[in-house]
């Protein structure tokens, strides 16, 4: 994304100098480019640095990218358009990892101080089996009606 906004902001201002010619690109859309591609490189480093707010910055990446191609020089020759639009897609999938949990060796000697073994043998770990849960039972007293 940052890669799509520098072109985009750079072509517009850009001075091509053939020996005593110079081609300038300068149009009238010079001020929009800039601001779109300054706010494309604010939302690349954003999406760098705060990774909370990836999918915003996506889609407002991608809706910058489809704005610049009236506004910017077709979006900076095609060139910034498609690394915006790509950057911007992939800000939107990407999605944090899941550490892996810390894989025991099954042959190493289990210590009665491991908390993270269950008490069983038979039960899978970190499974709540016979809760602290209190059951009545069928024929137990029953205070209310005074029988037992």
């Amino acid at each position: 994304t940052m890669l799509g906004g520098a072109p985009i902001a750079y072509f517009p201002y850009a001075d091509l100098r053939l020996g005593n010619m110079t081609l300038a690109m300068s149009t009238t859309a010079g001020a929009g480019s800039l601001i779109i591609g300054i706010l494309l490189i604010t939302l690349g480093l954003t999406m760098w640095f705060h990774s909370i707010v990836r999918v915003f910055a996506g889609v407002a990446a991608i809706l910058l990218a489809l704005i610049s191609l009236p506004v910017a020089n077709i979006g900076g020759f095609l060139i910034g358009f498609l690394f915006a639009l790509v950057g911007g897609a992939l800000s939107i999938s990407w999605a944090p990892g899941v550490p892996k949990a810390d894989e025991e060796d099954p042959y190493a000697d289990p210590s009665p101080l491991d908390e993270r073994r269950p008490e069983s043998p038979g039960h899978a770990e970190g499974a709540l089996h016979g809760a602290a849960v209190p059951q009545q039972q069928v024929g137990d007293h029953d205070a209310a009606s005074g029988h037992d």
